[in-house]
Parts: C-alpha cells; sequence; structure tokens
C-alpha cells in the first residue's frame, strides 16, 4: 500500500465498515512505519485491473504481530482473496521474526473467523464493546508461528488478482 492507494482504500473501508472506519489519517499513520530499516508495519493491496478490491495490515512488535485489518470488496467475497492477503500477512510475521500473531474479529463476523482457523487461528478470549460505536464485542485469536500450525495453507494467489505491497 501506498499513499496514493488511500483514497481506494477509504471508499472501501466505508463500505465494509460504515459505524468503525479508519479515518485518512489513521492510515497515513501507518504506512509511515512501513518502509525503512525500522519498519514495523506490512501493508498490501489487492488489485483487479485498475480496481482496489482489497487491502491488508500488519504490526509488529517485538516477537508479537498483530493483524490490523484484512478487507475485500463485496464482489471478491468467496474467492479466496481474504486467504491471499492474509498469508501475504503471515509471511510479513514471519520477516518480522513474530512468534505469534494476533488479531480481534467482530464476533459476528463468522466468515472471518472461519478463515482465520483454516490459518490456524485458535480463539483465545474476548474484547467487550471493542467496536465502536455499534458497542460490538471482539474475538481475540492468535497464532503461534513457530509451530506447523498450518498458517501456510490455503491459497497463495487468485487468478486476475495481484497484490502489491
Amino acid at each position: 500500500m501506498r499513499w496514493w492507494d488511500i483514497d481506494a482504500v477509504l471508499a472501501l473501508e466505508k463500505d465494509l465498515f460504515p459505524e468503525d472506519a479508519w479515518s485518512r489519517g489513521m492510515f497515513w499513520s501507518e504506512l509511515a512505519h512501513a518502509r525503512g530499516a525500522a519498519a514495523t508495519r506490512r501493508y498490501v493491496v489487492a488489485e483487479d485491473g485498475e480496481r482496489l478490491v482489497g487491502y491488508a495490515g500488519l504490526a509488529a512488535s517485538g516477537d508479537l504481530a498483530d493483524v490490523q485489518t484484512i478487507a475485500v470488496a463485496r464482489d471478491h467475497w468467496g474467492t479466496g482473496l481474504g486467504g491471499v492477503l492474509l498469508t501475504e500477512l503471515l509471511r510479513a510475521a514471519t520477516a518480522f521474526e513474530c512468534a505469534e500473531v494476533m488479531l480481534e474479529c467482530r464476533i459476528d463476523n463468522v466468515r472471518a473467523q472461519r478463515l482465520y482457523e483454516r490459518y490456524g487461528f485458535e480463539a483465545i478470549g474476548f474484547r467487550r464493546g471493542y467496536y465502536q460505536p455499534g458497542n460490538v464485542d471482539a474475538l481475540v485469536m492468535r497464532l503461534n508461528t513457530q509451530s506447523d500450525s498450518g498458517s501456510a495453507a490455503g491459497p497463495t494467489s487468485e487468478q486476475g488478482t495481484e497484490i502489491n505491497g
């Protein structure tokens, strides 16, 4: 993801997460930590032709990584693109030498939970009222990247879609 992707990312963000969409400033702040030798973030976008159809981001600190966001355009749901984006984040976690990857997922987003479980994530707890303003709980999930937990399982590409970091 680059600064010129932010407008398209924001449009997709507002469509998919209308109640708790990230702001332009939040994306700028994340991208500021994604370049150079001291980078602690990895953000990627997926494009279908000229159209941005997905994006994802990961933050690393020490031996812990956190999936910050994954989003796929509605007309690309069920195509495997979420798995492609997650695979890119897990590769980044490995490059950052992280032993664990954490994430929060809306408790009502069963599709996303199933994706994460296919990649070896396990539910470890809840964060009550995490998603605001809707006061929706988050399911906290964790993947131990040091074990053979299946983090590399699943699709590695989607025909016609290009992943750009």
